[in-house]
């Protein structure tokens, strides 16, 4: 029995990142990232497979329409408690306790900032932001669908925001296992919130979001409060929270730009959606939810699928962060180039396993009940699939080359990548699709269009490879962090 007490009690002993055979390290680091992130999809799937089966097809189009706008403020979350933990990672590899701790209680002081600030803004900015994917009062059923769940997970992103931090901050002394854990226990508590509030209560779109909203706020409580209780050198003194300027602007200038980077990237999806509703528009007269429905069932999809890549990618940027600390400049090397081998395996096995999931439409009858899915809802969801899955490789490279380059501190290339993503998405979302169509995207427009929409993904993730292939060929692979000031963090 004590044995096994051992074993488990090892489990979640943080792992030293800095030591041992790369590949396994990151493989075992990165399996309950991995399982964590499944696990936040099933939190997502749970909310759209319950109101796809249970509400009108109009309630399901407005709240697959306002996904994009959801992500542009929780992957801004996302993506500032990541880069501020590369701070984090950098003072464990080079085991500074006190500089952990202070780096806690920075984190802790910029998460309230951003809670409040975020929460104004995306409650300010909710209507504007919904005519901009052309969901407005004209269609009073999809428009109120998407206000209502909106503005009642924009009125929660404080508990996500401090899961993320809470979640990112373990992961970055080592503890990957323990995130895994409470996102479980999360999403068990919001499925079972799901049925109760929209089957039982019968809150409809409210009941999904507000059930979504009260399993983070828990689950971020829980969290805190092991976390604390696990690790007694996190226990915050005095001293911990005279934080300087200095301090300030190191975690600023790591999370800020990822951040940014996570938002501009819903930005691009944004407009991407905007262009999908047309498909189902007729003189400006919404006349069709088939579009929207399948988009949106192949987005969730895709999200699926790209699921273990993504924390591939996340494993990466403790792992170089506490590998710069700790100056191991050739293991950062060897690690990048091994990561990228496991995610080209990782990104045939998503395209393999997505496709088949295509067949016989299984995928959209998981999002949708039968009486919404029609040829047409088939076409565009698979469609979007197809071409995604061709170009998923260049996808994969993005998702490890980007928070390895986050890691070593090369934030600006991060956020040039970010940038030129946008800037590719953009330009192929508002020209190619009409261009094909004959000038006008509609419900009547030429089924080559879509593809042409859907070559928006291809090409952002090309132009955001090309930006990213500098810092890893310059510092990565030629191990050159000349970069480097007064300290690695």
């Amino acid at each position: 029995m004590s044995r096994m007490m051992q074993r488990i009690q090892s489990l979640f002993k943080p792992m030293d990142l800095s030591q041992g055979s790369c590949w396994r390290t990151i493989l075992r680091f990165s399996l309950p990232i991995i399982l964590s992130y499944l696990l936040q999809q099933v939190y997502s799937i749970s909310d759209a497979a319950i109101v796809g089966q249970t509400l009108t097809a109009q309630e399901v189009a407005g709240v697959n329409d306002t996904s994009s706008l959801v992500f542009i403020f929780l992957q801004f979350a996302f993506g500032v408690s990541a880069g501020f933990c590369v701070v984090t990672s950098c003072q464990v590899g080079a085991r500074n306790q006190a500089g952990v701790r202070r780096s806690l209680a920075t984190q802790i002081i910029l998460s309230a900032a951003l809670t409040v600030l975020l929460t104004a803004l995306a409650l300010a900015l909710l209507n504007p932001m919904l005519a901009w994917i052309n969901v407005t009062p004209d269609n009073a059923e999809v428009y109120q669908a998407a206000y209502t769940y909106c503005f009642i997970i924009f009125a929660g992103i404080g508990a996500q925001l401090f899961y993320n931090f809470i979640c990112a901050f373990l992961r970055s002394m080592g503890d990957s296992l323990t995130p895994l854990l409470f996102l479980l226990f999360s999403t068990v508590l919001n499925v079972g919130l799901d049925l109760l509030f929209i089957m039982v209560f019968r809150w409809g779109v409210a009941g999904a979001a507000i059930a979504t909203v009260s399993a983070q706020l828990i689950s971020t409580v829980a969290c805190f409060i092991y976390a604390f209780a696990r690790y007694p050198q996190l226990r915050l003194h005095r001293e911990d929270m005279r934080i300087t300027r200095g301090d300030i602007r190191r975690h600023v200038v790591q999370g800020v730009p990822l951040g940014l980077q996570f938002s501009v990237l819903a930005i691009g999806i944004i407009v991407m959606q905007g262009v999908v509703v047309q498909f189902d528009m007729l003189d400006g007269v919404m006349v069709s939810s088939s579009a929207q429905m399948g988009f949106g069932a192949a987005n969730k999809l895709s999200s699926l699928t790209c699921t273990p890549m993504n924390a591939l990618g996340t494993a990466m940027t403790s792992f170089t962060a506490q590998n710069l600390g700790a100056g191991n400049y050739d293991r950062i090397r060897k690690g990048t180039l091994q990561s990228l081998v496991m995610v080209s395996l990782l990104a045939a096995l998503a395209v393999g396993i997505g496709l088949l999931l295509t067949l016989g439409s299984t995928y959209l009858r998981i999002f949708l009940s039968a009486d919404k899915i029609t040829a047409d809802t088939v076409r565009y969801g698979n469609t979007y699939l197809y071409v995604d899955y061709a170009m998923y490789l260049f996808l994969g490279f993005i998702f490890v080359v980007r928070n390895c380059v986050q890691g070593i501190g090369r934030s600006r290339f991060v956020l040039g990548a970010g940038a030129a993503e946008l800037v590719a998405r953009i330009a192929v979302c508002l020209t190619l699709p009409a261009a094909v169509a004959g000038g006008v995207v509609s419900a009547q427009a030429n089924p080559l269009a879509f593809y042409a929409l859907c070559a928006a993904d291809p090409m952002a993730w090309i132009a955001a490879d090309a930006v990213l292939a500098v810092p890893f060929v310059r510092n990565i692979l030629r191990k050159n962090y000349s970069y480097l000031t007064d300290t690695r963090a």
